[in-house]
């Protein structure tokens, strides 16, 4: 290697080897020659290899001098001089000669009067108003013909935002600045002219930190004697010890020893290993796509969006078809609820990979269900499906793959007011954990250096490598997924800390990019007990796993401890039951069951039929705030002709009927009168298919359920039938949940077809009776007329939510109304026998109250139904409570 060539690396920090004056002659080229790229200057020294060097914050981040994204655009080329005794030495130990400190303070002179010979330009950014008025009345006298081009002297959050930031440069640009002095401290100035020194048009940038305050007369430089002795560093301690002394004291000896473990000659830029939207065939990146490619062809981006909430994902998949402008993407769409998560339109996207698995396993089971389905694709992408991608994201997220050869991007997340979140996390220590903010608040920003979060704007406006992210928006290289492989299904947050670690581990580096922005929902300030003490967990089986048993141990102490201070929070005091015991989590889930990838074209239960399977009449009064739930499970099957679907609105008045027509394939009639048997009489007279079942507008039923039922009433002597039900008391008062929990225990309850508001009849079943009349009680009604043979629960994986009422007075009117019912039939009531049930099933206390509580409200109803049969005033009790909740599916 030549001397202007020389390069080596100390600390994890590239070091250019050059004297003095082959320094200026760099610089000096650089300002004649406007055909080669724009020259960064920066001094290395133990507080650069503390921010840049190896395992630091922002290392690798200044060494992306590789090919340009572009051909069309230009790159940095940047020089790094050496600054620092300690470096200096170690150069020469690696070399076999001494190499000579160059310093910004030492360098600037000579810099300025070459600047003022030639007519040069120059700028200078960093410091106050008030320094920049006595730098320019030094510069007057020292140098009097230099041509100043301006100063800018932006406050801190200025150079945080980026818009501001692009101004600025604009302004630089605008002023014709050849020479640009950055003086803004470590790491900012160095981030900063890698982000936007392009656009000032400067030739030179000079990262040269203090050197304004040097110039202006603000700062006194140490003596000679001092200088050549390297203890400059302890003369500015000494000058300013309350803002020096981290840098010095604590950061400094780790660097140094860096420094010294680390020393070698430097290898050249290679680039990516793999190339992702760049095709050899053209060239050029794909432009041709406008919808998701088919499984069998070739993807450059395979994207997972894990849909497990109610939150439609429509507007994801369309912001990701814009992607598809730039990018081949394969869409995979993993549903743990597929009923919840599928909306009617949802199966007929014919390009989506729907990918069904089972309910509430987790954001890392989802992701490796879905990996069986990546097909041929470059990379992978994992994004939630309440996200949203910012136009041109996916690309920006490659190209910073393909230029810096990373194995992972994560991209910069936005709450859905479109601030920042803080989501890059910190390698979890003991002093963290001691010293820090509780474990469920450690991503809100707060908690200073001992956050389990960097909370400092720099970290969020600068591309960089990183340890740690969130598993949303995250793009991985293929051949790095495949050596990685699945995700632990144990840590069940998405700040999915092992598989970082098991990528890092690949040698891979993983690359921070923020000018890819993905909306998120944001993570809360309190979290609820649970997950508070699942990420607790998370983080002690993390710490166990790579580190010694005791570390771990004192680790998880630690966290309790912090959690402790804080029990009067019922989160905190969760946390310290699950790290003392560990019970809560000690021991993973089980596997789930392979899934089956469909799409909505492919034929069976999920693709359209020739004809419907049978048909479900649904009878709704005044249900606008439940009709909306209950169709977004089942509509899908309308839309695809496998079931018949039928809305009868009898006496609303509200706009049920218009929430019921917005789901396509849905038959919705309107009726005058309020009686659910005339609905369910109108609504066989319009029926075409047979099974029929008749659902309540308030019960939840999935697609998977109902193909069940229409099938078990296919042959044999099963002529009516209903689903497995569980009741959903979210949100009711104690004396509701204790009256269900009894009445789950009774066991006459679990054969009749009444009970889950859902019953169904084939052709030969409904023949029993010409109509329904009119009773209150048609379930009841429809299971006298069948015995114990002809009648069927049917088992399902997914039973049906019966969801009950919230209030004492709610679930009285209801079973008055079911009372009133039964004595419109005549048939014997079994309550004495239901409670005599009750009695022989008590196994303790908690048992025995649901037994008295069940009886109490039981007693009640029956004095309400026999009030409002006596007095002549009966009529339709409705529970209002649980039909106000909830409101997410309504809309």
């Amino acid at each position: 290697m030549t001397l202007e060539t020389a390069r080596i690396v100390l600390g994890g920090s590239a070091v250019d080897l050059l004297e003095f004056s082959d320094s200026m002659e760099r610089i000096t080229e650089h300002l004649e020659a406007p055909d080669i790229p724009p020259l960064a200057v920066t001094s290395i020294n133990l507080d650069h290899v503390h921010h840049f060097g190896s395992g630091a914050d922002w290392s690798g981040t200044l060494d992306d001098d590789g090919p340009a994204p572009d051909a069309a655009h230009s790159h940095l080329t940047w020089l790094n001089l050496i600054d620092g005794a300690p470096l200096a030495a170690q150069a020469g130990r690696i070399t076999g000669r001494a190499w000579p400190r160059l310093a910004g303070s030492d360098l600037i002179g000579p810099i300025l009067a070459l600047c003022e010979s030639r007519g040069t330009r120059i700028g200078i950014l960093g410091g106050t108003a008030d320094t920049h008025d006595r730098l320019l009345a030094e510069l007057a006298v020292r140098y009097p013909a230099l041509c100043v081009a301006g100063l800018w002297a932006p406050a801190r959050d200025e150079l945080n935002d980026s818009a501001r930031s692009e101004a600025i440069a604009r302004e630089i640009r605008d002023a014709d600045t050849e020479l640009l002095i950055v003086g803004l401290g470590k790491p900012r100035q160095e981030l900063w002219i890698a982000e936007h020194g392009l656009a000032t048009g400067s030739r030179v940038l000079l990262a040269f930190g203090a050197v304004v305050d040097f110039l202006a007369g603000r700062v006194t430089r140490a003596p000679h004697w001092i200088s050549a002795h390297g203890l400059e560093w302890a003369w500015r301690l000494a000058l300013e010890p309350r803002r020096l002394c981290t840098r010095y004291l604590v950061q400094g000896p780790p660097a140094y020893l860096a420094v010294r473990r680390r020393g070698s000659i430097a290898a050249p830029w290679t680039p990516s290993p793999a190339v992702i939207g760049v095709h050899p065939h053209d060239g050029a990146t794909a432009t041709r796509f406008v919808g998701f490619v088919d499984p069998d062809e070739h993807a450059d981006v395979a994207v997972v969006v894990v849909a497990d909430s109610t939150v439609s994902v429509l507007p994801l998949l369309e912001e990701l078809r814009a992607e598809c402008q730039d990018l081949r993407l394969r869409c995979i769409v993993t549903s743990g609820d597929p009923g919840r998560t599928s909306r009617p339109e949802l199966l007929l996207q014919r390009d989506v990979i729907l990918v069904p698995t089972e309910r509430n396993r987790g954001h890392a089971a989802s992701i490796n269900a879905a990996r069986a389905h990546i097909g041929r694709a470059d990379a992978v992408l994992v994004l939630d499906g309440t996200g949203e991608v910012e136009r041109g994201a996916l690309r920006t997220m490659v190209d910073r793959m393909n230029r810096a050869g990373a194995g992972a991007v994560v991209p910069r997340l936005l709450t859905g007011d479109g601030a920042t979140r803080r989501h890059l996390p910190k390698e979890p220590t003991v002093g963290r954990a001691l010293l820090g903010v509780t474990v469920d608040k450690d991503d809100s920003g707060s908690g200073g250096r001992f956050s389990a979060v960097y909370t400092d704007a720099e970290s969020y406006e600068h591309a960089h490598q990183v340890r740690w992210g969130f598993d949303t928006g995250l793009l991985v290289r293929r051949d790095v997924d495949d050596l990685v492989g699945d995700r632990d299904e144990r840590f069940t947050a998405a700040q999915e800390s092992d598989y970082f670690r098991r990528v890092r581990e690949t040698g891979a580096p993983i690359w921070y990019e923020p000018a890819a922005r993905i909306r998120s929902e944001a993570s809360p300030g309190v979290r609820p007990p649970a997950l508070a003490a699942l990420l607790a967990a998370n983080q002690v089986r993390f710490t166990r796993r790579y580190r010694s048993f005791g570390y771990a141990l004192a680790f998880q102490a630690a966290l309790a401890v912090t959690a402790a201070r804080h029990w009067t929070d019922p989160a905190q005091r969760t946390i310290v039951r699950t790290l003392l015991t560990g019970s809560a989590w000690r021991t993973a889930p089980a596997a789930p069951p392979e899934p089956v990838a469909v799409t909505a074209a492919e034929p069976g239960p999920w693709g359209r039929s020739a004809t419907p399977a049978g048909t479900i009449i649904i009878p709704a009064h005044n249900e606008r705030a439940t009709i909306g739930r209950t169709l977004a499970l089942i509509a899908p099957m309308a839309a695809l002709n496998q079931a018949e679907i039928i809305v009868v609105c009898n006496g609303c008045s509200d706009s049920t009927a218009s929430v019921a027509r917005r789901f396509p394939g849905v038959a919705v009639y309107d009726i005058e009168t309020a009686s659910k048997t005339a609905a369910l009489n109108v609504g066989d007279a319009a029926a075409h298919a047979w099974p029929r079942l008749y659902l309540d507008a308030d019960v939840a039923i999935e697609p998977t359920t109902v193909r069940a039922i229409f099938d078990s009433l296919g042959t044999g002597r099963i002529l009516a039938a209903r689903p497995e039900y569980i009741y959903d008391t979210t949100g009711a008062s104690v004396l509701v949940k204790s009256y269900y929990r009894a009445r789950r225990r009774i066991p006459t309850n679990r054969d009749a077809v009444w009970g889950a508001g859902a019953y169904a009849l084939n052709a030969s079943g409904h023949g029993r009776f010409d109509r329904f009349p009119d009773v209150t009680a048609d379930d009841s009604y429809v299971d006298s007329l069948f015995g114990s043979d002809e009648k069927v629960v049917v088992p399902t994986g997914s039973p049906v939510r019966v969801f009950t009422p919230r209030t004492v007075a709610s679930l009285v009117a209801v079973l008055a109304r079911q009372y009133r019912g039964v004595s419109e039939l005549g048939t014997e009531s079994t309550t004495a026998g239901s409670i005599r049930s009750l009695v022989a099933s008590v196994r303790g206390p908690a048992s025995a109250a649901d037994v008295v509580c069940y009886g109490l409200l039981t007693v009640l109803g029956r004095v309400r139904a026999h009030r409002v049969v006596s007095r002549g005033r009966a009529g339709w009790e409705r529970d209002l409570s649980s039909r106000a909740l909830p409101p997410d599916l309504a809309a």
